[in-house]
C-alpha cells in the first residue's frame, strides 16, 4: 500500500542503545517474540521502552512457530502473559501473529500451518497501521539554532536560523519565543543561494528575518501566535532510560539536551527506579544504574522550552550528557511549580505585551559608545556598597556614559510604597527592583544598584527578571555574608578607588565600555 522504512533493532541488552535510537524515530513497532524461548527480560524492557518513547502502534510477533511445531497453546500463553504486561504500561498491541521468519509462515500471506490462526499477516498489520498525524498540520515550532548578523556593506539583518521541526510559517505571520515570551512578525524568509519564499513548512533548514528586531538567544523556541503554546518550566518531572558507564546520582551537574536547548541540571529526586522486566519499582533511589529506567525531578539553572510527547515528540525528548558521554534520555512528562514560577510567568507576560521601541538595542548601544549593564553592588552593611556606587557612577559620567545609580531605597518607598512590611515582601520588592532595572536597561542605561547581602535565591528572581547576560554581580568587602555566587568581589569602603577601578577594568574586559589599552 506505501513505501516504508523498517529500522532493524538487536534485542540483547548490550544493543539496547540501538533500540532506542531507532524506536525514537519510528511511528510503529513490530516486537518479536521466540515462541521457543517465551517472554524473556529483553520482551519486557523493549515494550516498556515503546511505552515510554510514545510509540502506541504496536503488533507483536511471535515467531518461530516452527520449532514448537506450531502449537496454538504455546501462541495462546505467549499472548496472555504479554498483554498482561502491555496493559498495566498503557499498550493495547493491534495484533498478536503467529510466524515464521524462515518459513515465510503468517508474513505475507496467512499460512495453512496455523490453521487455527485467521487474522492479520505481517504485511497486512503494516498497512493497517496509521500514518502520524503530517508534522504540518502540527504547531509551529522551530527551535533556534544560531543569528546570524551581518555587517558588510551596510547589511543589518539578523537571521534566525534553525530548522522546521513542525508546522508552517509565512510572512507577516506573528511568532513568540519560549521561554522568554516575546514577540514579533516575520518580515522576510530567508535561504542561502535560493529563491525567496512567502513561507517555509516541517522539514526546512531556514531563518527569517522580523519585522521588529527583539533580543533572544540560542535554545529558544518559536511558535506562531494563535496556535497551541509552548509549556516552560525550570523544574520538570521526567521519564529517563539510563545507559551511563557510571550511575545517574542526585545532586551531580549534568547536561541536559533538547532540541538547540543546552542546559545544566541536577537530579533534585529519584521518585521511582523501575524494573522494566516486572514493572517493581524502588521509591525515593539513590540512584540510577545502567539499563534501569527511572522516574525524576530535575531542577535546571535557567528556564526552557517544550511540548508534550503526544503533541510534538521531537521538542519533549531530551538526552543527559556526563562529562562527554550521551548517557542518558527520555521525555518531560510535566513541569512543576518552583520557587521563581510567579515571577517566569508575570515577565512572559510582560515580554508578550511589551511596546517595542523602533531603535535597536544595537544602534542605542554604538551611539552611547556602551551597552546597557545592570551593575549589582550587594555585601554587609557598612561594607561601602554605596560609596563605591556612586564613585563608579561619576566616574562613568565624566567619562561621558548614560549611567544612573539607584540605591534599594528608592524603590523601596516610591514603586515599592504600596507594600509596607519589607521583610514580608522581599521577594516583591526584588521583582519590581528588577522590572525598572529592565526598563533602563532597554534605554540603554548601565545601571549600579545597591543592595544589602542579597542571597543566591534574591538574585535568581532578579536574573528571571532581567536579562543574565546583562548583569554583573559585584560583593563589597572582605566577609562572605550569603550563599550568592557572585561574578567578583572588591575591596569596598576599605579602598573606595581600588573598588571603583576594579569595576571599570571588568567592565572594559567585558566590551560593556571602551577599553582604550584594547585594539
Amino acid at each position: 500500500k506505501r513505501n516504508y522504512i523498517i529500522i532493524d533493532a538487536p534485542g540483547h541488552i548490550e544493543f539496547l542503545k540501538n533500540m532506542v535510537s531507532g524506536a525514537a524515530r519510528a511511528e510503529a513497532a513490530l516486537l518479536g517474540i521466540d515462541a521457543n524461548e517465551g517472554i524473556m527480560e529483553n520482551s519486557k524492557r523493549h515494550g516498556y521502552m515503546l511505552s515510554m518513547l510514545g510509540i502506541k502502534q504496536i503488533a507483536v510477533l511471535v515467531n518461530k512457530m516452527d520449532l514448537v511445531n506450531y502449537d496454538s497453546n504455546v501462541y495462546d500463553n505467549i499472548i496472555n502473559e504479554y498483554t498482561d504486561f502491555l496493559k498495566a504500561i498503557n499498550i493495547k498491541p493491534k495484533a498478536f501473529i503467529p510466524v515464521s521468519g524462515r518459513e515465510g509462515d503468517n508474513i505475507a500471506a496467512l499460512s495453512g500451518k496455523t490453521d487455527w490462526y485467521n487474522s492479520f499477516n505481517v504485511l497486512d498489520i503494516l498497512d493497517n497501521f496509521e500514518k502520524e498525524k503530517p508534522g504540518i498540520d502540527k504547531p509551529f515550532r522551530f527551535p533556534v539554532q544560531d543569528i546570524y548578523k551581518f555587517t558588510e556593506s551596510g547589511d543589518n539583518r539578523r537571521i534566525i536560523a534553525g530548522t522546521v521541526e513542525s508546522g508552517s510559517i509565512s510572512e507577516g505571520d506573528t511568532v513568540i519565543f519560549y521561554p522568554s515570551g516575546k514577540k514579533s512578525k516575520v518580515k522576510s524568509i530567508e535561504g542561502f543561494n535560493t529563491a525567496s519564499k512567502k513561507n517555509i513548512s516541517i522539514g526546512y533548514s531556514t531563518g527569517f528575518i522580523l519585522d521588529e528586531q527583539i533580543y533572544i538567544t540560542r535554545g529558544e523556541i518559536a511558535a506562531k501566535e494563535g496556535e497551541k503554546k509552548c509549556l516552560v518550566g525550570k523544574k520538570l518531572k521526567v521519564n529517563l532510560f539510563w545507559l551511563g558507564k557510571k550511575p545517574l546520582i542526585r545532586e551531580k551537574d549534568y547536561s541536559f539536551k533538547i532540541g538547540t536547548t543546552k542546559v545544566l541540571i541536577r537530579v533534585e529526586n529519584i521518585l521511582k527506579v523501575i524494573n522494566a522486566s516486572n514493572l517493581d519499582s524502588e521509591e525515593n533511589a539513590e540512584s540510577v544504574n545502567k539499563n534501569e529506567v527511572a522516574e525524576c525531578i530535575f531542577q535546571l539553572n535557567k528556564a526552557i522550552a517544550f511540548d508534550k510527547i503526544e503533541d510534538i515528540a521531537v521538542t519533549s525528548r531530551f538526552v543527559i550528557v556526563d562529562g562527554y558521554e550521551i548517557a542518558g534520555g527520555g521525555i518531560i512528562v510535566e513541569a512543576l511549580e518552583d520557587k521563581y514560577s510567579w515571577v517566569r510567568d508575570k515577565v512572559i507576560l510582560r515580554n508578550y505585551k511589551w511596546e517595542k521601541s523602533i531603535i535597536p538595542d544595537e544602534q542605542r548601544a554604538e551611539k552611547y559608545n556602551q551597552k546597557s549593564t545592570l551593575i549589582l553592588i550587594t555585601g554587609p552593611k557598612g561594607a561601602g556598597k554605596k560609596e563605591v556606587a556612586k564613585d563608579l557612577e561619576a566616574k562613568l559620567f565624566t567619562d561621558g556614559k548614560i549611567v544612573y545609580f539607584l540605591g534599594i531605597g528608592n524603590v523601596l518607598y516610591g514603586v515599592d510604597a504600596d507594600i509596607k512590611e519589607e521583610n514580608k515582601n522581599r521577594e516583591e520588592h526584588l521583582r519590581r527592583l528588577a522590572e525598572v532595572a529592565n526598563i533602563l536597561l532597554d534605554a540603554g542605561v548601565i545601571l549600579i544598584v545597591t543592595a544589602r547581602e542579597l542571597c543566591q535565591d534574591d538574585l535568581e528572581i532578579i536574573k528571571t527578571t532581567v536579562n543574565p547576560e546583562k548583569m554583573e554581580t559585584v560583593w563589597a568587602g572582605d566577609d562572605i555574608t550569603t550563599d550568592l555566587i557572585y561574578d567578583f568581589k572588591v575591596p569596598g569602603k576599605i579602598n573606595i578607588e581600588m573598588s571603583t577601578q576594579m569595576i571599570k577594568e571588568i567592565l572594559q574586559n567585558n566590551g560593556i565600555i571602551f577599553n582604550p589599552l584594547k585594539k
